[in-house]
């Protein structure tokens, strides 16, 4: 799995859009299952531009059938059925530091 960092990015929304997009065709290309995006839930846990615009975009190319899914961080643990499909694809994705901390500050993009 990939992880994009777009906070250390510190990047405008617009920008930050375009990275997610390239890193999505980058990972198919490299037949990778998902994607960790990092971008931080703005100030106060209201939820930042970024993360507004980035789930406004992956709905977009889900309905596009560009990307299979996505899921905000909170989902991103072992209990979760989709988060299961993810790992039973890689196993090596177990080992994710942000994996059953409940992060809304990443959001996942499931690739195939």
């Amino acid at each position: 799995m990939r992880d994009l960092d777009l906070k250390k990015e510190n990047c405008p929304v617009d920008y930050a859009l375009v990275l997610v997009e390239l890193e999505i065709e980058n990972a198919k290309l490299a037949d990778e299952v998902a994607i960790k995006v990092l971008h931080g839930y703005g100030s106060h846990g209201k939820g930042g531009a970024i993360l507004v615009a980035l789930r406004q975009r992956l709905r977009q190319l889900k309905k596009q059938k560009v990307i299979v899914d996505y899921f905000g961080g909170d989902k991103w643990n072992v209990f979760d059925s989709t988060t299961n499909e993810i790992l039973n694809k890689d196993k090596s994705i177990y080992n994710d530091e942000d994996m059953g901390k409940a992060n809304p500050g990443i959001t996942i993009i499931v690739l195939k």
